[in-house]
């Protein structure tokens, strides 16, 4: 027997996971999106599943950062002028809930949700049959200058020892053995065993959205921002102009959710960090994805290529496209590694749901009935949407969620 029916807006990692664990539960559910599954955010990642992300990004403390970033000097953050003022309140919000004592505070929420990931994952991708995408190898981060390596070595230690985490430290001699692609020589690398890499985000995505449609869910193209209360549930206009209704709606939609949920009388403190990628023929590819530390990009080997992606742009989130960070970090990357011609042209576009406090924003809307939220994941969405789809499917059907999701409830911000 049905337990109800649900209409959960947004076919990317997060909103397909929690269609499928709510058709676990024993809902009817209708998943909707205005493209096919894992073709927004999803899709334009560095194909991590990190474990080892057990502390969020934080606002950079350090002046000489902040400085770096306002003078627009760097590679990992650009930003639009006219932008900031509409960001200001979220960003120094942000930059307040940063400090060390809080982050530690936040941390500790967070990497209870970390933690589960590979676990959560595992079974999805076995019944998916998406196997071959995986790569349970790792990946590096990298470093130019001793300094920095030294710092991140110490830190490594610390991870390690307070989260139970893999990780092998390897020194200039050991990295250039490691990854004969690099084309001089760094300081060193920080190797996070735990993390997985995926050879096409998209692709996994999609497979998850089989394996909840071979389970008996509707998939169906819509205007997900049309959602609108109807007698005492929701309803939402598909793009044959049928409208559907539920006793439920999820609100999975990553950065799109904001104009949402402000339609809606919601103020949460919410912004995008857009981020751009493209891939590259390589001379040599590259043995395990890697982040290069101090520029602040990472290079991915796929199956269309070589992926570069990009750090945090500040913009209105439907701002015309502005890749400079895509020449910067090319630039940067090519100093590493042997990128020749770009694989697709122009440069994909796609954003990053964020919260001022770093915590997802998952559970029931504090000021409508049937109204439930999971979003908010900001770098980690593709690495937690099956935890977020377990943990909001539990406490939709009543069960107990395994965890305190007091951290993570709208009810926080309201």
């Amino acid at each position: 027997m049905s337990r109800g029916d649900v209409l959960v807006l947004g076919a990317g990692m997060v909103g397909v996971c929690t269609a499928w664990h709510l058709r676990q539960q024993g809902f009817d559910v209708v998943l909707i999106d205005r493209g096919p599954p894992g073709a927004e955010t999803s899709f334009g990642n560095a194909g991590l599943i990190q474990r080892e992300a057990v502390e969020p990004y934080a606002f950079p403390r350090q002046w000489r950062k902040i400085l770096a970033a306002a003078l627009d000097q760097g590679v990992d953050i650009h930003y639009h002028l006219s932008a900031l003022p509409a960001l200001a309140p979220a960003l120094w919000r942000y930059f307040r809930l940063s400090r060390p004592d809080r982050h530690a505070l936040q941390s500790q929420a967070y990497s209870r949700l970390i933690a589960c990931a590979l676990d959560d994952h595992q079974p999805l991708i076995a019944q998916a049959g998406a196997e071959p995408l995986i790569t349970r190898s790792g990946y590096r981060r990298v470093y130019r200058s001793q300094a920095a390596f030294d710092t991140a070595a110490r830190d490594a230690q610390r991870l390690q020892h307070q989260y139970g985490l893999q990780v092998t430290v390897q020194d200039r001699a050991a990295l250039a053995l490691a990854e004969p692609a690099l084309r001089q020589p760094l300081a060193g690398a920080v190797l996070w065993l735990d993390t997985w890499s995926v050879q096409d985000p998209g692709d996994l995505v999609q497979a998850y959205a089989r394996l909840y449609t071979h389970s008996g869910g509707a998939l169906r193209l819509g205007d997900a921002c049309s959602l609108q209360a109807q007698g005492t549930g929701w309803r939402v206009r598909t793009d044959d102009g049928a409208w559907l209704q539920a006793q439920h709606a999820v609100v999975a939609l990553g950065p799109w959710s904001h104009a949402l949920t402000s339609r809606l009388g919601y103020r949460l403190p919410l912004f995008a960090k857009r981020g751009y990628h493209q891939h590259y023929a390589a001379g040599d590819r590259l043995q395990l994805p890697l982040l290069d530390a101090e520029r602040g990009y990472v290079l991915a080997p796929m199956r269309r290529g070589m992926r570069l992606t990009t750090g945090a742009e500040f913009a209105q989130l439907h701002a015309p496209a502005t890749p400079v960070q895509i020449g910067r970090a090319l630039a940067a990357a090519r100093e590493l590694v042997d990128l020749r011609e770009p694989l697709d042209d122009p440069p994909w576009l796609g954003a990053r749901p964020c919260t001022a406090d770093m915590l997802p924003v998952m559970g029931p809307a504090p000021r409508h009935a049937g109204l439930w939220f999971n979003f908010g994941h900001a770098h980690q969405g593709f690495t937690l949407g099956p935890t977020a789809g377990r943990l909001l499917a539990a406490m939709m059907g009543g069960e107990s969620a395994g965890i305190d999701m007091t951290p993570y409830l709208p009810a926080r911000f309201v």
